[in-house]
């Protein structure tokens, strides 16, 4: 371990701040470290990235890193960042996603390794048996009103319109056991996690240090906004998921593939693993040629790999390829309705497809107007199945065109497609 993790930390641009320079030579033996992690859906979202990268690099440097499902605080809500209450998720659903959580998870983290694999805890297990007068007795009366009151979480929602129930105000109580029941299971000294989590990684610290009179350590991370001062993860108001079945592998892809010139750059610093001489390479490409997007190629290839595999890297790289006119082959019909999600559509029988020229399927699904219309465009080398150009006014739609049986895709000019659903 001859590099610091806290180092590594800083290069990749994800360190803020420490609760306690000592921390330094706590990391240079191998320790435990955890970060918590929200079981609000069941998948985890392009903005957990952050924490995700942060124990990932901890675990290479050789640390033992545990990953902490809030089963109890889950039901309740952090308010750490947030202007309203949230709705309260039941038991089962809880317990849903966290097996969602921990496949994500393993994508980036090593949960095998019996000596230094990760290891998955859920706080719903030491906080079900605990009763509100045993809680209030062990653990609240450690903590002060003054200080908790100070916490910025509480001090931004207490100025707020909508308020701060007296649920969410708990929250840094029971995040603060949280941390004390991982140093007394697991010998856990360092809590990780966004800037917006200061107040409640002090609060275990604190906890620890009158409980049992040692000294653990919070580390802190910056919320990562891109040029627009969007927070990120957020696309239109909508999430993008790790999982596919939630956010497709072409929409994920191209999440990625988007980002702005002025971010990618320390996208890649945070969100991969790709050496700093790499990254320093494609920001001189970057400068050099803005226009091949090189930058935001290579970001997005390594971040859809590593969520989704060679394969979904594929699938979503032929996807994009298709929308540039290039050949469906090998791509599923569930893919290619991923792809053209938005896109106007219409449902016919096979029967009304299979063996009917095309200029007839063209009429009656209501891409074209009239069959006049639609030969017009056949003539002029401008009307597409799957595709490929039709080049006869006679050509009829054959077996092998329909996608699984299941989907037609017609083109007109560049980038006008339009789906035939086979009912």
């Amino acid at each position: 371990m001859s590099r610091s993790v806290i180092d590594t930390l800083k290069e990749r641009g994800l360190f803020e701040a420490v609760t306690a320079p000592d921390v330094a030579r706590l990391v240079e033996t191998p320790t435990a470290v955890y970060a918590g992690f929200d079981p609000s859906a069941s998948s985890l979202q392009v903005g957990n990235f952050v924490t995700i990268m942060a124990l990932a690099h901890f675990q290479r440097a050789g640390h033992r890193v545990i990953a902490l499902v809030g089963g109890a605080t889950g039901m309740i809500g952090d308010p750490s960042g947030k202007t309203t209450s949230r709705t309260l998720l039941t038991v089962e659903q809880v317990m849903r996603n966290q097996e969602g959580v921990r496949e994500n998870l393993s994508r980036f983290l090593d949960f095998d390794d019996p000596k230094s694999g990760a290891v998955l805890v859920n706080n719903h297990d030491w906080f079900k048996d605990f009763t509100v007068v045993d809680f209030l007795r062990d653990v609240g009366v450690h903590f002060r009103m003054g200080t908790m009151l100070g916490k910025e979480s509480v001090r931004s929602r207490l100025g707020s319109e909508s308020g701060l129930s007296f649920t969410e105000f708990s929250y840094q109580l029971l995040q603060g056991y949280d941390f004390l029941c991982l140093y007394d299971t697991h010998g856990c000294r360092i809590q990780v996690g966004g800037s917006d989590q200061w107040g409640n990684i002090t609060a275990g610290t604190d906890l620890i240090r009158k409980l049992r009179g040692v000294e653990c350590f919070g580390l802190t991370f910056p919320l990562v906004c891109d040029s627009q001062g969007q927070k990120f993860g957020k696309s239109e108001g909508n999430a993008v998921f790790l999982d596919r079945a939630l956010t497709s592998c072409y929409d994920f892809y191209q999440f990625f593939l988007r980002v702005e010139d002025a971010d990618v750059i320390r996208f890649l610093r945070i969100f991969t693993f790709l050496p700093m001489d790499e990254v320093t390479a494609l920001d001189a490409d970057l400068k050099a040629a803005p226009e091949r997007r090189a930058a935001q190629r290579r970001l997005a290839e390594e971040i859809t790999r590593t969520v989704h595999g060679v394969d979904g890297l594929r699938i979503a790289q032929q996807a994009t390829a298709v929308l540039f006119g290039e050949a469906m082959d090998g791509l599923r019909a569930d893919d290619l309705l991923q792809v053209f999600a938005h896109v106007p559509s219409f449902a016919l029988s096979r029967a009304e497809v299979a063996g009917a020229q095309v200029l007839d399927v063209a009429a009656k699904s209501g891409l074209c107007k009239s069959k006049g219309e639609a030969r017009r465009l056949v003539e002029s080398g401008g009307f597409y199945v799957n595709n490929r150009r039709v080049t006869e006014v006679g050509a009829t739609v054959g077996d092998a065109d329909l996608i699984e049986g299941r989907l037609l895709v017609f083109r007109t000019g560049k980038r006008n497609f339009f789906l035939v659903k086979i009912s």
